[in-house]
């Protein structure tokens, strides 16, 4: 049977997408791959969308969506026009997540660069920099212990150790 035009078999899509198809067939296992038809041989078909929306994926990954959420988009997405709401709510808490841990990442960024300029000076002289007064970083942002704030946290206390 002729493949449709407009649809890539998954080694069309590992190409595109430069991802592995263990991991295409991970997002699909993982139920964050709306719409993917099978064509009579039972090989997948996927369209030009799931190009794009594997891309969303591993952002949403990267920013700290847990998977979890990520399967309650794709079934929201699934519902169609009725869900534009939660879809919307959905995006603009991870938002929020997502800039409150930028924030810490600023911090944290500027502690590091404080941290290079001594060691720098105290290579370019070889005397130990006098220290003044110390700034003491604000706390990272105390946020409600969800599921989408671990990584950034977790990442965080890994880096104190």
């Amino acid at each position: 049977m002729p493949q449709k035009p407009g649809t890539l078999k998954i080694g069309e899509l590992s190409r595109r997408t430069q991802r592995s198809v263990h991991t295409i067939r991970w997002y699909e296992a993982q139920g964050l791959m709306p719409g993917v038809q099978r064509d009579g041989a039972g090989r997948r078909l996927y369209q030009e969308e799931h190009v794009a929306w594997l891309d969303l994926m591993e952002r949403l990954r990267c920013t700290g969506m847990t998977i979890s959420e990520m399967r309650r988009y794709a079934a929201l997405v699934k519902q169609g026009k009725t869900s534009i709401a939660e879809r919307h709510a959905l995006f603009a808490a991870h938002r929020e997540r997502v800039l409150a841990t930028i924030e810490d990442w600023k911090l944290g960024l500027a502690l590091l660069d404080r941290k290079i300029d001594y060691y720098g000076e105290w290579l370019s002289t070889g005397r130990r920099p006098v220290v003044g007064p110390y700034e003491v970083t604000p706390p990272l942002a105390r946020r409600p212990r969800t599921p989408s704030a671990r990584p950034a946290q977790t990442a965080a206390r890994s880096r104190r150790r």
